[in-house]
């Protein structure tokens, strides 16, 4: 099968050149389509060409090219099963094989979501029981780029096997494999991730425009370009030179199978990082280059882990919360239009939580030194203001010293919880307690929670300890806590007309004792108050990755059993 190419000259892309019948990398051989949709195929042929495309479970659609070549259908597809054969008849004939309708999921994040199988807890015993020919794995090189790509370059599908699986995502494959063994079909996922990567880069510059925070990071980055390009000399006409340069030389490792930088580590395209407004922090570079190319294509929803690049200080992961609102809106809308209709317009987005990292928790609540805290207070208010989403809380997954903690599994399984409840409608608790109001009386502040489950637990035996209670004054001490009736009861000696109670407030709380319900899902770090996070004006304090001690090893935390 032929692809198209894109030549870059003196830094600009000249229009793509085609030969004959080609379609993006992520229609292939073993790929995966919604069942039960019109599913949105598309590529490029010659101007004015008829194109037809067959299913193999008895369905066709038919289209002419228009006079740049683009060509779009949208096939019906019947309820799960194949193996089946997709042929696009043009200028020459293509015959996808192998392929199954089934559930597709997108997959979205930075090094947390891209951080793979092989190098978790319970990897390789994992890996050496991923043969499954029902669940299917799409994955591509990290790509930035200047303006909206079309393709995916060195996308491929694969079928989940050990090696498949244990260089994939580790969230992604535990939610997949969950999903399939659950629903008993086909799963497809397609996973995106590129490490260290702010949300401003995924999405358009158009979207985020209004926000503050993007704003503010545009312009700095513009500054950084112009004293690249003045001082040292890092043009865009010499990046994209360098770029064309290395860009040549994968292409012919490719062509000669040399396809291994190590024994370990593959190959992988080039990108630009300098100047700066190439770079992958810069705004929409990242979803020009790896979500434009899919928009349309059929999905049943996205599972998210991005956020660590954006709550690096309180006032950041403050305005986090407008900017994933703005993405998941967005995504949506686009979505649905390229589908024409076909994915829905409120699709499931399913959010991760960001762990616990840092020193462990020793105040009842951590202040500027905890932006994480907010974060996952913003991912909170989401889920309680924009329907059809979801949240994978996982403060009792991380690490103390590593910001790639290695216990991915909880989470990827709490995505699949989320999932197979609110989209596929299963008779299964889909999380842990969730906030859901206080009562003060007297002394005391009970507050009640939604999705409690069997009953509420503590983590591990003992009282609750990860309770903060304050009065007017706003002063935080320590709580004594009661689980009671299927309700948390909250006092203090110290606090005698309390106002307010936190949970977990803290960058790390997972040596406390957390709240759990009986299925084994933790509660979500939540707030009672509205009280300011931080005064106006004030300097926003950064966090920064702690010295790992001289032989430090990870190891797993002791949680819950999930049911």
């Amino acid at each position: 099968m032929k692809r198209f190419t894109c030549i870059i000259v003196l830094g600009f892309v000249s229009s793509c050149l085609f030969s004959q019948t080609s379609l993006p990398t992520f229609f292939g051989d073993h790929m995966v389509l919604q069942q039960k949709s019109k599913v949105a195929i598309w590529g490029k042929d010659t101007p004015d060409q008829n194109i037809e495309i067959r299913g193999s479970w008895g369905e066709k659609a038919s289209v002419k090219t228009d006079k740049e070549g683009n060509w779009k259908v949208f096939l019906k597809t019947i309820a799960a099963g194949g193996p089946y054969a997709l042929t696009v008849n043009g200028s020459e004939e293509i015959v996808f094989k192998n392929l199954l309708l089934g559930e597709v999921w997108l997959c979205l994040g930075q090094s947390n979501m891209g951080w793979a199988l092989r190098n978790t807890f319970e990897g390789e015993a994992t890996m050496a029981k991923a043969k499954n020919s029902n669940l299917r794995i799409y994955k591509s090189d990290r790509q930035n780029w200047h303006e909206p790509k079309t393709d995916c370059p060195s996308g491929k599908w694969s079928i989940s096997g050990p090696q498949s699986a244990g260089n994939t995502s580790a969230v992604s494959y535990y939610f997949a494999e969950r999903l399939q063994k659950e629903l008993g079909v086909p799963v497809g996922i397609i996973v995106q991730a590129y490490a260290g990567t702010p949300i401003e880069g995924w999405m358009p510059w158009d979207v985020q425009s209004g926000s503050n925070r993007s704003i503010s990071l545009k312009s700095e980055l513009d500054e950084t370009s112009k004293r690249q390009e003045e001082k040292l000399g890092f043009t865009e006409e010499k990046a994209f030179k360098t770029y064309q340069k290395q860009l040549d030389l994968y292409q012919k490792q490719m062509a000669a199978n040399d396809t291994m930088k190590n024994k370990v580590k593959k190959r992988m395209l080039p990108v630009i990082t300098k100047p700066a407004r190439l770079g992958n922090q810069y705004p929409s570079n990242i979803y020009n280059a790896m979500v434009h190319p899919l928009l349309g294509y059929g999905i049943k929803g996205i599972i998210w882990y991005q956020g660590e690049r954006n709550s690096k200080t309180v006032q950041q992961a403050r305005d986090f919360k407008e900017q994933l609102q703005l993405l998941i809106g967005f995504y949506r809308k686009k979505w649905h239009e390229m589908s024409n209709g076909n994915v829905n317009k409120d699709f499931y987005f399913s959010m991760t939580q960001l762990p616990s990292w840092n020193p462990v928790q020793t105040q009842p609540v951590e202040g500027l030194e905890a932006p994480w805290a907010v974060s996952r207070h913003a991912m909170l208010e989401i889920i309680s203001e924009t329907p059809n989403t979801g949240l994978a809380v996982s403060i009792d997954t991380g690490d103390a010293f590593q910001l790639h903690p290695k216990n991915k599994k909880p989470i990827g399984y709490r995505h699949a919880f989320n999932v197979l409840h609110d989209v596929y409608k299963k008779p299964i608790v889909a999380h842990g307690p969730y906030f859901d109001s206080q009562n003060i009386e007297g002394n005391k502040i009970i507050l009640t929670f939604n999705s409690v489950g069997s009953g509420l637990i503590t983590g591990k035996k003992g009282k609750l300890n990860t309770f903060a209670i304050a009065g007017e004054d706003k002063k935080w001490h320590w709580a004594d806590v009661e689980i009671i009736h299927g309700k948390v009861v909250v006092y203090s000696d110290k606090v005698t007309d309390p106002k307010a109670v936190r949970y977990a407030w803290a960058m790390n709380p997972s040596e406390r004792n957390l709240l759990y319900n009986k299925e084994g899902l933790p509660a979500s770090p939540f707030r009672t108050d509205t009280w300011k996070l931080f005064e106006k004006g004030s300097d926003e304090v950064t966090v920064f990755k702690p010295k790992k001690p001289k032989g430090y090893k990870a190891k797993d935390w002791d949680r819950p059993k999930m049911q």
